[in-house]
């Protein structure tokens, strides 16, 4: 075991970071280093940022997943280390939200609306007030159903 494998896993647990995130950092931080074949305490925010880059157009990583690895490489650089993390020079990505409402609508009227809409609901007076009137179908069809 490395010197700087130690003190990251001496910072977890010091900090009690569970079994399953202890394993997750420590793989990480090996494989930034496997990648640019060189220590992580030799490596710096240019590495860092093409490390990111390379996450997300070779391997087709999840901004949710990418976000993670940079949480690991952040704890190993500011606990670990004690150096600066600069947000500015790494910043997270942005996160997809697949269920984000439409402009003007609520995320709780688009989940009643999925809910109601729904094929084993049974509150169809609370569908019925839901529903919208659709102007481009023809005139018997401008309600959901």
């Amino acid at each position: 075991m490395t010197r700087l494998r130690k003190m990251m896993l001496e910072e977890l647990q010091r900090r009690n970071y569970s079994q399953d995130t202890t394993r997750h950092y420590i793989r990480t931080v090996e494989d930034f280093a496997r990648r640019f074949n060189c220590p992580p305490n030799r490596l710096g925010p240019r590495h860092i940022r093409e490390y990111q880059a390379e996450l997300f157009q070779k391997w087709k990583l999840s901004p949710g997943t990418v976000t993670n690895r940079l949480s690991a490489l952040r704890f190993f650089y500011t606990k670990t280390l004690k150096k600066a993390w600069s947000v500015a020079e790494t910043p997270y990505p942005k996160k997809q939200r697949p269920n984000d409402p439409q402009p003007g609508r609520s995320r709780t009227t688009d989940r009643c609306r999925r809910h109601c809409f729904s094929s084993n609901s049974t509150d169809h007076a609370l569908r019925d007030r839901l529903a919208v009137r659709r102007t481009d179908a023809p005139e018997g069809q401008r309600y959901r159903q």
